[in-house]
């Protein structure tokens, strides 16, 4: 099941600006860069250095966004 980030208040999609890629308001830092990051075992504090303007609060959001998105649409048996 998809995300709908559009729930999500810490990102944006605006067509024309990184593609239309889901980034973090105000940003031109797309998500994706955030999950691939932490795929690759760096910590919030070291993905947060990697790319200016973006906070541990922002990806905090996503993060807590994400986790109860996939709370949500999981069944409970």
């Amino acid at each position: 099941m998809a995300l709908d980030w559009a729930e999500c208040n810490a990102v944006e999609s605006i067509p024309g600006k990184v593609s239309g890629a889901w980034v973090f308001r105000g940003t031109r830092i797309p998500v994706s860069a955030v999950f691939a990051n932490l795929e690759d075992g760096l910590t919030i504090d070291q993905i947060v250095q990697m790319f200016e303007g973006l906070t541990s609060d922002q990806v905090k959001s996503v993060l807590d966004f994400a986790a109860q998105s996939l709370e949500a649409s999981t069944p409970r048996h």
